[in-house]
């Protein structure tokens, strides 16, 4: 069976012609739940980080505000619909995405595939680095990194030629593990890295420098602001021994087939993108942030259905959907890494 890296085959799978994300008759949210598709109560959150970042500013006369891996645009268009109109008259908002401007968007969101040169305002990425292409790396037998080849059409998987120096570095500052013996130039590596040993077998390693790399970049455009990421992941001292590698369609998790047919995705390292920047940064669940911006799934008190029912029927509607988006072991286990840029701005 011949394989190639699984980096190349989601490059292929998600962005190349006909690909997964870029074909134009079905978008994201028609394969997956997100934060943006769960509630208005999520895109009102991000507008108190709008308004917070412009006034750190001091109302600049146009604000950059950057959605990257837009989806279909749904992000900017309810940030949109909600801008108060002094601040809706200064914003720019802009669509970053591979895909074909859908039809019926609002024509003020200008729609391209990267990331303008120079941003003055905020760069959003929700959910968009889960889907940047990024290699896999296992151990065989004898204890050493080996690259994963994946065979397109089925998704079986082999071993190939061994990791290449770049992945076995990467791997040694923020995939714990002890990779073997026989790997001299990893242990080299990892003290260069200042990362210390743990006697755990690694398993399966997601290299994440492709995501650090497209994020560093995408950071480097904000000349004053902030950059937002918010995105499932994991930290160096809880990394999955087997991977988080996967694929969705049609609102189910299916086995990651890169064919094209599905969604492939995986758990973004959190930690190793937030030094990748080289800006301060914070770095929250989901929950803590939403909190901390007035999003809470509390109920509202029963004495309240006594003395105004449609008012308490609104706020427990309101407490259901912050509570989906604050749930742990679900989208409130999401992580907000936030740099501020140029700006003395905490998250909240």
């Amino acid at each position: 069976m011949a394989g190639i890296g699984w980096r190349l085959a989601m490059q292929s799978a998600l962005y190349g012609t006909d690909g997964f994300f870029v074909r134009p008759q079905s978008g994201p949210a028609d394969h997956f739940r997100t934060s943006v598709h769960a509630s208005p109560l999520f895109a009102g959150a991000l507008l108190r980080v709008v308004e917070r970042v412009d006034a750190a500013l001091g109302h600049p006369a146009t604000f950059d505000l950057v959605d990257v891996g837009a989806g279909r645009g749904e992000l900017l268009s309810a940030l949109c619909a909600l801008l108060p109109a002094e601040l809706a008259a200064r914003v720019r908002p802009v669509a970053v995405e591979k895909a074909p401007r859908p039809d019926g968007l609002n024509p003020a969101i200008r729609w391209r595939p990267d990331v303008p040169q120079v941003v003055t305002g905020l760069l959003l990425a929700t959910e968009w680095l889960d889907n940047v292409p990024l290699d896999v790396v296992e151990t065989d037998e004898q204890g050493r990194l080996r690259k994963v080849l994946v065979d397109r059409h089925t998704g079986a998987e082999t071993l190939g030629g061994p990791a290449d120096p770049a992945e076995l570095f990467w791997a040694s500052r923020w995939w714990p593990g002890e990779i073997g013996a026989a790997q001299g130039e990893l242990g080299t590596a990892r003290e260069a890295a200042g990362a210390g040993r743990d006697d755990r077998a690694p398993g399966r390693i997601e290299v994440g420098a492709s995501r650090d790399a497209a994020w560093s970049e995408a950071v480097d455009r904000v000349r004053r602001g902030a950059a937002l990421c918010i995105d499932y992941g994991h930290r160096r001292d809880e990394r999955p021994p087997f991977g988080t590698l996967t694929g969705f369609r049609d609102g189910r998790q299916v086995p990651p087939i890169p064919d094209g047919s599905c969604d492939v995705t995986a758990h973004v390292a959190v930690d190793s993108l937030a030094a990748a920047a080289g800006h301060p940064y914070r770095l929250v669940r989901q929950r803590e942030a939403l909190d901390a911006l007035g999003i809470s799934g509390a109920r509202p008190p029963l004495s309240l259905a006594t003395t105004d029912p449609m008012a308490y029927l609104r706020a427990l509607s309101t407490a259901g959907a912050a509570a989906e988006l604050t749930a742990t072991t679900g989208l409130g286990d999401h992580w907000w890494l936030w740099h501020p840029i140029n700006l003395d701005l905490p998250l909240a």
